[in-house]
């Protein structure tokens, strides 16, 4: 579930899950990180998205988080629900995985991480796991919840306040039994709420270090594909087409490989292999004809003829 339907006040309105980051919008780069959802709910007005989701709207609209979590979760079935704000541009799947296992094993009320969730499985189960930034503050639009004591938590406060727009998500979050998974990076917390955060996010995509993995993971979701990419023999297949063949041949190169490894359905990573011992081969032929060729004597200047 995630709830878009805010009104960016700090953005001056804009619509911040389309605003773009890495060629993306904030929406889908949160989509990408659970591709595995059976079903995906979007509370807010409809927006074109990358894959197929469910759109409703809160009453009113504009009811605040409670209220966009009350009408989503009226459209899920599942036992397990990811609550995800949609202005989380680095959230990636190894976080969500965490905040899952968090909630399927059971991990004791209070503090938690990523290599803690797995040795709680005996521990009482809770009710939800939620993200906590590097500053320690919890981020209750970033968890996974269990859908039934959600949805107890969630009546409870209808028949006690008697609607939930504009109430706090602290009026549903003190019934529930939480737990919190660690995020000291302060990486998949990181969220958008500024036009300064926009321009932040857009500039970390392009950090040395990231911006090669960012670029294809934008490629292949506009290309509509998925398939791991191993970026290292790729670029060492490139390299040793445009050292030992010639520089246009580095693209190309690379391109039929990828080809051939849909076609053949065989690893990208053997296929590069096989390739860039052809193309070694190409530039050790050059270097033996360069070895073996003469050295050309000098033209002899032809003499000057006498004046007549």
């Amino acid at each position: 579930m995630v709830p878009a339907g805010g009104a960016a006040r700090r953005l001056g309105g804009a619509d911040k899950p389309a605003l773009s980051v890495g060629g993306r919008s904030l929406l889908d780069r949160v989509l990408d990180a659970c591709p595995d959802a059976a079903r995906t709910v979007v509370v807010g007005p409809p927006r074109p998205t990358a894959r197929p989701v469910v759109h409703v709207r809160e009453e009113p609209p504009g009811g605040g988080p409670l209220a966009a979590l009350d009408a989503g979760l009226r459209h899920t079935k599942a036992p397990v629900v990811l609550v995800l704000s949609a202005d989380l541009p680095f959230l990636t799947g190894a976080t969500v995985r965490a905040l899952l296992a968090a909630v399927r094993g059971g991990a004791p009320r209070g503090d938690c991480d990523a290599t803690q969730v797995a040795s709680a499985q005996d521990s009482a189960q809770v009710d939800g796991a939620l993200l906590r930034d590097a500053e320690g503050r919890d981020q209750p639009l970033v968890a996974a919840y269990r859908a039934e004591p959600l949805r107890r938590a969630m009546a409870a406060v209808r028949a006690e306040r008697g609607a939930t727009t504009g109430l706090p998500l602290r009026a549903l979050l003190d019934r529930l039994t939480l737990c919190r998974v660690a995020d000291p990076t302060a990486t998949a917390s990181f969220d958008c709420d500024t036009w300064e955060d926009i321009e932040a996010a857009r500039a970390r995509i392009r950090e040395h270090g990231n911006v090669l993995d960012e670029w294809i993971t934008a490629a292949k979701a506009e290309l509509g594909i998925e398939l791991d990419v191993d970026t290292a023999a790729l670029l060492d297949l490139a390299r040793d087409a445009a050292h030992g063949v010639t520089r246009p041949a580095a693209p190309l190169t690379t391109f039929l490989v990828g080809y051939a490894a849909a076609q053949q359905g065989r690893d990208v990573s053997v296929l590069a292999g096989k390739v860039a011992a052809l193309a070694n081969c190409w530039a050790a032929e050059s270097a033996e004809n360069a070895d073996a060729t003469p050295e050309a004597a000098p033209e002899a200047k032809p003499k000057a003829r006498p004046a007549e």
